[in-house]
């Protein structure tokens, strides 16, 4: 316990020289929703390595007790790669301070009180919590639909309302992602979308009248003994109101690997356009709907969770009610084109070719751009699809004889189509989003002291050959195809 204080002690003299947004979340309890989420370690992080005086930091974490909510904080949180420069600097003592300030607790963001069973607990927290994160979501293109209407939708109501009963509440800041403006083309503003608003084609959207129709649906389809509906893409921010507290709203784009902290490179999976570089590296992508001069909008994961504290100590416990929404994105003051990664990944893979299981180079060509759609499925019909359906009836007659070629053929080529059909809004997305409010925190930041070297989140300041050749896709293969 002496050993624990004059930690404390030293921290607290390390303090003196720290930036304001460290002394800032000195004391603070912070509740982290989706805490094992790619973008929520980054930034529970970041918090830790500024400061460890912090008072708590909540996790929620969907597991079946609190004790699997610790061992999932340790295996899929603290264990990771991303925490070696904190454990390097705690050393023996890195599992007693970490559990000293953070608390991993068993709940659901989709149902009340967020599954919050020890009532104990649950008072604890609502009389401690000054700040609620919420990055708690479903990313997959192909979630059922009752389970990502439930969690990034309904969840974001629940979370919010939660918020709302604790005692010191100060601030909400929400995860969302600038393409919930559905496909709009030209400048996207950093503005609320209304319940109602119509973001794609002539079809508007009210979530409650799209939560009882999704319940008739699944109804029916229960009935008849069929799998529930899957969609393509989720809804994550509609409803989201102020309701009595500050609310800031961050909409990153496509999240890539980290730009310089805690070191560049780190990443977890393979995320949205990293499809693409892994599938051309191996040699297994070699055409794909697109239009070359569509604009990939990407930002390192880092520069995502810089603007998210710095959020946090700007418009803590503001005066007046607002809601501020944030584009943090690249495609409005520094674009990178398809046509320009393309270049890049493939200069990439030239110089450094995939080896494959046998040990070999793969040799890789241009990857081709297919500028409608319909074109790309067209050729995938005549030059797969159609022998496939060749190879079926000569499965059928020589008694099943090339049952396994068929099935392995036949996997990866829906595999190909519907991805290209799940991407095809990004691929072919016609949008820029401004990040004027951006820029507007960032002068504020820099008013009030912030050092915007260690809070950096200006997308200008990235050299995007040197960041995909010498951090990102390297990152990618070292740690995200490893996880």
């Amino acid at each position: 316990m002496k050993e624990m204080i004059r930690e404390n002690d030293e921290c607290q003299n390390q303090d003196m020289e720290l930036d304001n947004v460290a002394k800032f979340l000195q004391g603070k309890t912070i509740l982290v929703t989706g805490a094992t989420g790619f973008l929520a370690k980054v930034f529970i992080e970041k918090i830790l390595r500024l400061q460890l005086n912090v008072n708590k930091l909540y996790l929620l974490l969907r597991t079946s007790n609190d004790k699997f909510a610790t061992q999932r904080l340790e295996n899929e949180i603290t264990s990771t790669e991303l925490f070696r420069i904190l454990r390097d600097k705690w050393g023996s003592k890195f599992d007693a301070l970490i559990s000293s300030k953070v608390v991993a607790v068993e709940g659901d963001i989709s149902s009340e009180n967020l599954g919050l069973e020890d009532s104990k607990l649950r008072e604890e927290m609502r009389k401690e919590i000054e700040i609620v994160v919420n990055s708690a979501a479903t990313t997959c293109f192909n979630e059922r639909y009752d389970v990502a209407l439930g969690i990034n939708t309904f969840g974001a109501f629940n979370v919010l309302n939660f918020g709302k009963k604790c005692d010191k509440i100060k601030l909400f800041l929400h995860i969302s992602t600038a393409y919930v403006c559905g496909e709009k083309a030209g400048i996207i503003l950093e503005k609320r979308f209304y319940m109602g608003e119509i973001l794609k084609g002539t079809h508007s959207i009210n979530i409650f009248e799209e939560k009882r129709t999704m319940e008739e649906q699944l109804a029916q389809l229960r009935c008849h003994g069929a799998p529930d509906k899957a969609i393509k893409s989720s809804m994550k921010e509609f409803g989201l109101k102020r309701m009595g507290l500050p609310l800031v709203i961050i909409r990153p784009t496509m999240i890539a690997s980290t730009y310089k902290q805690a070191f560049p490179g780190w990443i977890e999976g393979v995320r949205t356009f990293d499809s693409f570089i892994v599938s051309y590296g191996k040699g297994k992508l070699t055409c794909f709907p697109a239009n070359p001069n569509t604009i990939i909008d990407v930002i390192p994961v880092d520069m995502v969770v810089n603007a998210m504290v710095v959020a946090m100590k700007v418009h803590y416990a503001e005066r007046h009610v607002c809601e501020t929404i944030y584009h943090v994105s690249s495609s409005f003051r520094n674009p990178l084109t398809l046509s320009d990664l393309r270049n890049l990944f493939h200069c990439y893979f030239i110089k450094n070719p995939w080896i494959d299981a046998n040990g070999l180079r793969v040799k890789i060509g241009q990857l081709t751009f297919f500028s409608k759609a319909n074109r790309y499925l067209l050729l995938m019909q005549m030059k797969y699809v159609l022998p496939l359906k060749v190879l079926y009836l000569a499965n059928i007659l020589c008694c099943q004889r090339f049952k396994k070629i068929y099935k392995n053929l036949n996997r990866k080529i829906n595999f190909a189509i519907q991805l290209a059909k799940l991407y095809e809004p990004y691929t072919f997305f016609l949008g820029s989003f401004n990040d004027g409010n951006l820029v507007e925190l960032q002068r504020v930041a820099e008013e009030q002291g912030i050092d915007l070297v260690e809070f950096n989140f200006d997308s200008e300041s990235i050299e995007w050959e040197a960041y995909m050749m010498n951090i990102h896709i390297p990152g990618l293969l070292k740690y995200g195809i490893k996880s």
